[in-house]
């Protein structure tokens, strides 16, 4: 991998390289063994933690490091998808889970939450996904009920990163049927409370390092005060946070496939068949080529959409739509690219590229699937578009 600067602060490269070296020295030693294992990385976690990258994005004054730049925090989760998405995805779950804190929580409920999370004490989770509600967030079933000074909710959320392993959750339930998405709202459920339970440990396809299970709430009764902003406003503040938090998926994704092209380059150099090594072949050379391109045009996108966001404009639900389709996809298309470079040797788990291209799928279906963002991207431009002459 290259050591282009892409015009990223001092602050952003120190992050970059620091987090790179990191990812080296302690995640791609233990990568196959976390894989193989379904090991949830709670070391590494904690000493991100230590590292005060837990709480990158999180406000000094809630102990956090202190970033009004979301492309500082994209680095990160870029360096670590490198080496391991598995690792990654726990990471930047935890964003996830704060998002809606962040958003729209008081103050109150921020210097009681986002300490811990900042310093990897806790970890977060957020929690919208059900069996009938995953793309269509508006068909949510998990209820909320004011009873005296307390919510209770009944239902279950599937699918949940974190779950299981994390303290606090965000979670999106309805508190007014009759108004269907207007009637969502948002709760900060701690672990422990009465009533909140967890499922069985989901076994994957990849990013088997990460802890998926269902969240179970039988008459869990929530404070009344953890409910986030007020009654009604759950569906805004979820589509607010996935608009924040899209980058983090595509972020993903360039870093997966930047790892695996540094794979496959390599591997090309030393694979020597017929004499000379395979990548002074014409067609390896073309076809890394290509995939060399997609990563690039990935990263600017990507680059660009964070620093459109950083720079303070609001309505940004199509780009962060664009660069996670736009990311996911080329990682997919990459890791399959590169796998195929390996050859047989790629197929085999004593190399990295099976379970790069194993992990790669996910990135097109969660946090919406990319047939969603193609929704997404064409919704924006009937709207944009209604109202030009051209």
């Amino acid at each position: 991998m290259s050591d282009i600067t892409y015009g990223l602060s001092e602050t952003q490269l120190e992050i970059r390289n620091m987090v790179r070296e990191f990812a080296l020295e302690r995640v791609k030693p233990v990568r196959a063994e976390l894989d193989e294992k379904e090991e949830f990385p709670t070391e590494i976690l904690k000493e991100l933690g230590r590292m005060d990258l837990m709480g990158l994005y999180i406000p000094e004054e809630y102990g956090g490091f202190g970033s009004d730049s979301m492309l500082d925090f994209i680095v990160a989760i870029e360096e670590l998808s490198r080496i391991c998405i598995g690792v990654s995805v726990s990471f930047a779950a935890n964003a996830l889970g704060a998002d809606p804190i962040l958003i729209g929580a008081s103050d109150a409920q921020k210097k009681k939450y986002l300490p811990p999370l900042a310093s990897g004490e806790k970890l977060a989770a957020f929690a919208l996904t059900e069996p009938n509600a995953g793309s269509d967030a508006g068909g949510i079933q998990t209820t909320a009920e004011l009873k005296g000074d307390k919510y209770i909710l009944n239902g279950t959320k599937q699918w949940i990163t974190n779950g299981g392993e994390a303290d606090i959750y965000t979670v999106l339930a309805v508190t007014d049927k009759k108004r269907g998405a207007r009637g969502v709202s948002c709760f900060i459920v701690e672990k422990g409370m009465k009533g909140f339970s967890f499922g069985k440990k989901e076994k994957k396809l990849g990013i088997r390092a990460s802890a998926t299970r269902e969240l179970i709430f039988e008459d869990c009764e929530v404070p009344k005060e953890n409910l986030i902003a007020r009654e009604g406003m759950g569906f805004l503040l979820a589509m607010k946070t996935f608009d924040v938090s899209r980058p983090g998926i595509a972020a993903q994704g360039v870093g997966l496939a930047q790892g695996a092209l540094d794979e496959a380059v390599n591997y090309a150099r030393e694979r020597v068949q017929f004499g000379r090594p395979i990548i002074a072949n014409q067609g390896m050379q073309w076809m890394l080529a290509d995939m060399a391109t997609k990563v690039e045009a990935s990263r600017a996108l990507l680059y660009s959409v964070c620093r459109t966001i950083d720079s303070g404009v609001k309505d940004v639900s199509k780009l962060s739509a664009m660069c996670k389709l736009f990311c996911t996809d080329t990682a997919m298309e990459v890791t399959v690219d590169a796998l195929q470079v390996f050859g047989g040797y790629g197929y085999m788990r004593e190399y990295p590229m099976e379970k790069m291209m194993r992990d790669a799928k996910i990135l097109q279906i969660y946090e919406g699937t990319n047939q969603i963002q193609r929704e997404v991207i064409g919704a924006a431009l009937i709207k944009e578009y209604a109202s030009k002459k051209i």
